[in-house]
């Protein structure tokens, strides 16, 4: 399904004819292919102890379809006593197929995990994400817990991986109808992301534009798959979702191999560092194979007028952009924007060329201040106008005042949905408990300066803001006497220094999202 454009380039087809070679060569008698992988097994657990999908039978013929021309043999059951470690040893993935709440036992639980951990696979479908929410490894095994979803409907999703074999079939972009998971948290620090949901393109993302939708990382000896795709019965036989859930199960049974290292890469001192090619919106661009380039390809097909966004990289406090390039077409610039691809323009520059596309070299321009998410444009004469490689954003450096230590945070941990057992939202050991009586987390020094910049007292989500002075203390180890405060044991399922880190994490999660929220109202 990948599109082409009309115009092609001399290096692109020299590469198609390299490439055709090697691959003749590599694929000799002598060395196996991926699809000569020996025969196995795969199970297909799709129990469910909450919302049942119309669309779990459809799911059920399509891997069995897809085994069947793939060399694997998929046994279905929703018989959650197959948990044992003798009978997982005899699968090379488990496939959880839109379950949903608690279908598995401690016992059954712990051979999960184990069999996971020691090497095996896990492919979560849709609803996978919808399970086992008293069971706190779960969340790191399918990657994240499912929060909500509109109504279904036809979004755009943006492929993030073009080599993975989940996604390689796949376009820059590929617009289809389902039902649109939010998720309870955004994993991408902890997963390898595939796919990921334009939240322009529908009504109801609630993921603060960064919105992953399909991912894969390691578990500690074995490997992880997930994707949100899979509601309706018409998914299952889409060519396209067949192909992508073919990847996901081959890739987590270990008969093809794939990088699913965790987290994009990291920001550099000072700075946040990104491919060109994972933008999150575009206009007309599109990533082109270059073995030389950082990542193995670069933005390439740029024309005067195209655009490429990236949601998940912010622009308030960045004072510089500089772009590995290459050109061997007629140059052109760069407008560095905010906010969209016509939004304030933070500056901009000149890209020369520089005597052939594998010919790179470096560009810098220093930027005014803005705010939201970054957005290149892209200018120029007829034609071919240049590739971008890697980029950066230079931010200032933080300063030892930056944010207050005289501004405390006070958070109830949730738990359940509205939706569930309980009938609402809860909190944690707490009850209905309200400040000061009531369980809190003090965002400083633990977790470092946080001024929200909102008002005394404000109400956002689950939090209030107290300054210096209240009587507001945190959940700790040892907690001070009266108020009815409470230790971190026990928080999330957890004991000890577990607890205490479980706590915090969630907690500056909030933080993230009500910092999100405020920037929107602004």
């Amino acid at each position: 399904m990948r599109r082409s454009r009309t115009r092609t380039r001399t290096r692109t087809r020299l590469a198609c004819a390299v490439a055709l070679a090697l691959g003749a060569a590599f694929l000799s008698p002598g060395v196996p292919s991926a699809a000569a992988a020996d025969p196995y097994q795969v199970l297909v657990f799709s129990k469910t102890a909450g919302f049942r999908h119309d669309s779990i039978p459809a799911g059920i013929a399509a891997l069995q379809q897809l085994g069947a021309d793939n060399d694997f043999t998929v046994t279905a059951t929703e018989d959650a006593t197959a948990f044992t470690p003798a009978n997982l040893a005899d699968y090379e993935a488990v496939v959880f197929l839109s379950t949903t709440g608690d279908v598995l036992n401690d016992t059954q639980q712990s051979a999960l995990k184990g069999y996971v951990d020691g090497g095996g696979g896990f492919v979560g479908v849709h609803a996978a994400a919808d399970t086992e929410y008293d069971w706190p490894e779960y969340e790191d095994l399918v990657g994240a817990w499912f929060q909500s979803h509109p109504a279904i409907q036809e979004a755009r999703l943006t492929t993030e991986d073009h080599v993975h074999p989940a996604t390689a079939h796949l376009d820059d972009t590929w617009t289809r109808t389902d039902e649109w998971y939010n998720y309870r948290s955004n994993p991408r620090d902890s997963v390898h992301v595939l796919q990921s949901l334009d939240e322009s393109s529908y009504s109801g993302g609630e993921m603060g534009g960064d919105h992953p939708i399909t991912w894969c990382h390691e578990q500690q000896r074995g490997r992880s798959f997930y994707t949100g795709l899979g509601h309706t019965t018409e998914s299952f036989a889409d060519p396209d979702v067949r192909q992508l859930l073919l990847g996901g199960v081959q890739y987590a049974a270990g008969a093809v191999e794939a990088d699913c290292t965790a987290g994009d890469p990291g920001p550099d001192p000072g700075g946040d560092s990104a491919e060109a090619e994972a933008y999150t919106s575009s206009s007309g661009v599109q990533s082109a194979a270059h073995g030389s380039a950082s990542g193995g390809a670069t933005l390439g097909y740029i024309d005067d007028g195209d655009w490429a966004g990236y949601s998940s990289l912010d622009t308030a406090g960045a004072t510089a952009f500089t772009a590995t390039v290459s050109s061997a077409g007629a140059g052109g610039t760069i407008e560095i924007r905010s906010g969209s691809a016509t939004g304030p323009l933070l500056g901009s520059v000149d890209v020369a060329p520089t005597g052939g596309w594998e010919t790179f070299t470096e560009v810098t321009t220093t930027l005014t201040a803005g705010t939201g998410p970054l957005f290149l444009r892209f200018t120029g004469g007829a034609g071919a106008l240049f590739d971008v490689d890697r980029f950066t954003l230079t931010r200032a450096p933080a300063t030892e005042d930056e944010g207050s230590s005289n501004v405390h945070l006070f958070y109830y941990p949730w738990y359940g949905t509205p939706e569930g057992p309980a009938g609402s939202w809860r909190h944690w050991q707490q009850g209905g408990h309200t400040p000061p009586d009531a369980i809190g987390a003090d965002l400083y020094p633990k977790l470092g300066p946080y001024d929200s910049g909102d008002i005394a007292g404000a109400v956002d989500t689950s939090f209030n803001e107290w300054h210096e002075g209240s009587s507001i203390e945190p959940a700790s180890s040892t907690p001070p006497p009266g108020h009815g405060y409470e230790t971190f044991e026990g928080a999330y399922g957890k004991t000890g220094e577990a607890a205490e880190t479980a706590y915090l994490d969630r907690t500056a999660y909030w933080a993230d999202r009500f910092e999100q929220q405020l920037r929107q109202r602004r």
